[in-house]
């Protein structure tokens, strides 16, 4: 689908975001190699809304050769000069932790390019969670804004991992503003638990770790066929009642190739937008791709703002 497809949808759900995150202080956010036209109007953009306040880490001359080229205003940006991409990303995560930003924007360099230096053990910006990746969709046809987890960086997670992912996003949920105790729908193929599908086993442990505590803020259901998580006719043909079941405002996916091929055909199908954040690390992390549109970009830009300026008031000592 092309970007001036995507432009045409009803704005109101990123539209809402983008408003929100307009009325907190922008953020510091460390732009990670915005060496192409997309990902630096994508940070001039969002700067100009008054949504970051952006440091541009790059090869200079570069970066400034294509703000001349596109008509983009950089001159009130600051850049740290470096060779490449992968120094690019090595001098980012330093900068995080000289809180020069409260945000790392991914630019024109590779998604592993820039978690290789995020999650290093020596000098990366590891926390006690898993760190894990979450779409925050605009669906045209459905009423809630749609998080879906994770699509790009947690390959096979297991039932731990799984739990880490699911608390990511339910706090970007709740400190985000979206709503409180958000419903999550954790996905299989069917919505009974058997033993030949591993994924119903895990949804149900999930369940009761949220039960017992281990899992917070959310009403959890699993396992769940997405068509039962987003419908609530679905769900009563096939008998579900349950608070989640039709209802469904995060969506958890068994694998990431899973993850991927849903958001795409949300996006594709049903011309929805997603705004894609990495959660867990010391800082939110904006990792936008080459397809998104504009509004996108920008919205990615405004929940993390919104994050992590909600982070800081709970938490002023810890960065983002």
């Amino acid at each position: 689908m092309s970007t001036e497809a995507r432009q045409t949808q009803s704005p109101s759900k990123y539209d809402r975001l983008i408003v929100a995150a307009k009325a907190v202080p922008p953020l510091p956010t460390i732009v990670v190699h915005p060496c192409d036209e997309t990902s630096l109007r994508g940070a001039v953009d969002s700067a100009q809304a008054g949504i970051i306040r952006p440091l541009l880490v790059g090869p200079e001359s570069r970066i400034r050769d294509i703000a001349g080229k596109h008509g983009l205003d950089i001159g009130g940006f600051e850049v740290v000069n470096v060779a490449h991409s992968d120094e690019a990303a090595a001098r980012s995560v330093e900068l995080i932790h000289a809180a020069k930003g409260e945000m790392l924007m991914k630019g024109s360099l590779h998604t592993d390019e820039l978690m290789r230096a995020v999650t290093a053990k020596a000098g990366g910006l590891r926390t006690d969670r898993r760190i894990s990746h979450v779409f925050v969709m605009d669906v045209p046809a459905y009423a809630e804004t749609l998080f879906v987890t994770d699509a790009a960086i947690n390959i096979f997670p297991d039932l731990d991992a799984k739990r880490d992912i699911i608390q990511n996003a339910i706090d970007l949920y709740v400190q985000a503003g979206f709503g409180t105790s958000p419903r999550v729908a954790i996905l299989s193929a069917v919505e009974t638990v058997t033993s030949k599908i591993p994924s119903t086993l895990e949804a149900a442990a999930l369940c009761k770790m949220a039960d017992r505590g281990q899992i917070t803020g959310g009403v959890l259901d699993g396992p769940l066929a997405f068509d039962n998580a987003i419908d609530i006719e679905a769900a009563r043909i096939k008998g579900i009642k349950s608070e989640v079941a039709g209802r469904a405002q995060i969506l958890v996916v068994p694998d990431l190739e899973a993850g991927n091929m849903l958001a795409k055909n949300l996006a594709y199908f049903a011309k929805a937008d997603g705004a894609g954040l990495v959660l867990g690390a010391r800082v939110p992390i904006v990792l936008t791709s080459r397809a998104d549109s504009p509004r996108a970009r920008m919205a990615s830009c405004a929940v993390a703002s919104l994050y992590a300026n909600a982070r800081r008031q709970r938490s002023p000592t810890v960065a983002a």
